[in-house]
């Protein structure tokens, strides 16, 4: 009898509770299944997260988890990857949650390249408390917070990891099971912080934001999936191709078999090239975008540590031991 688990033994016993239609589920399925798939274990695993709809995440895996408070799951995921560094920590966070009161915490565990994964679901709004405009929300959205439409510039998720000195930079859509099953393994296999943007529908507040692109009946005009050494080639018949335009300093569509040698390779460890997919308007990148592997904080640290990453003591020898005292 195989012993290999199942995306069903990563699912918990607690009620799903977000609301019907919600790009969650289909996020949750999708981890669940890449758990499985990489051989995850439960007993290993941990699940973090901050406050509002994707906070909710460690209830409905069956792992360890622990619902942190506003924004600062990174930091806390931190200290958790040094107190045991062979544990999976995941850290699930949102567009408000991560990017707003979150970013300073965010941007420092990128920078270190603490090896956690992050999965930063961007709904372009808070779902949670009722639907003001977020940190991504664009120009012009109308919100109870902004009856006249917001003024802000949005945030780019990926132009700010990349600004952090993150590593590892992927997108993918909620409901592409295929997609994000490929980038959760991928995110999972990398050793530093690996970042995921998943793009996710909120059906309450902010339902169809994306639709432009991630409508199945035009996916294949409107969706460019990344893979290491391919051509980047879209269309129903992989007829159009991406090509630098010299002269603008841009990335532009073109004609793939009329100009085929004109067509980009892609090179996930080229970060010049990651801004450029970034901020490419139609298609949307997904996939990959940037991985470029290093040490990560917890090797670096434990490197110079007495220890060398290994265990000495019980937490009872700790607090019995010269550090600690009694008060009469």
């Amino acid at each position: 009898m195989s012993d290999k688990l199942t995306a069903k033994d990563f699912a918990s016993s607690q009620e799903v509770r977000w609301c019907p239609g919600c790009g969650d589920y289909a996020i949750l399925k999708s981890v669940t299944k890449a758990l499985a798939d990489v051989g995850a274990k439960p007993e290993s695993t941990v699940f973090l997260s901050g406050i509002g709809c994707a906070a909710r995440f460690p209830y409905y895996i069956n792992s360890y988890g622990f619902h942190t408070i506003h924004g600062r799951a990174p930091a806390v995921a931190t200290g958790l990857k040094l107190a045991n560094p062979e544990l999976d920590v995941w850290v699930v966070t949102g567009d408000g949650d991560g990017l707003s009161i979150g970013g300073n915490h965010l941007l420092h565990t990128l920078r270190r390249n603490v090896g956690v994964k992050i999965l930063l679901f961007n709904n372009e709004i808070y779902g949670l408390t009722k639907g003001q405009y977020s940190p991504t929300s664009r120009v012009g959205t109308t919100s109870p917070s902004s009856p006249s439409g917001s003024v802000d510039t949005p945030v780019s998720p990926g132009q700010f990891v990349l600004g952090a000195g993150a590593k590892f930079f992927a997108r993918a859509i909620d409901t592409d099971k295929v997609g994000l099953g490929e980038v959760l393994q991928q995110a999972h296999a990398f050793g530093g912080a690996s970042f995921t943007e998943i793009f996710q529908n909120c059906i309450v507040y902010n339902e169809d934001v994306f639709a432009p692109f991630t409508e199945r009946k035009n996916a294949a005009q409107t969706q460019l999936h990344l893979r290491h050494g391919e051509p980047m080639l879209f269309g129903t018949n992989k007829d159009h191709g991406i090509r630098f335009n010299s002269d603008s300093y841009t990335l532009e569509v073109i004609d793939a078999p009329a100009s085929p040698d004109d067509v980009l390779v892609h090179d996930e460890g080229n970060a010049v090239l990651a801004r450029l997919l970034i901020d490419m308007h139609m298609p949307v990148a997904l996939g990959v975008i940037y991985k470029q592997p290093a040490q990560s904080f917890e090797d670096a640290f434990y490197a110079h540590h007495p220890t060398r990453m290994q265990r000495t003591k019980s937490v009872a020898d700790f607090i019995k031991g010269p550090s600690s005292w009694v008060v009469d």
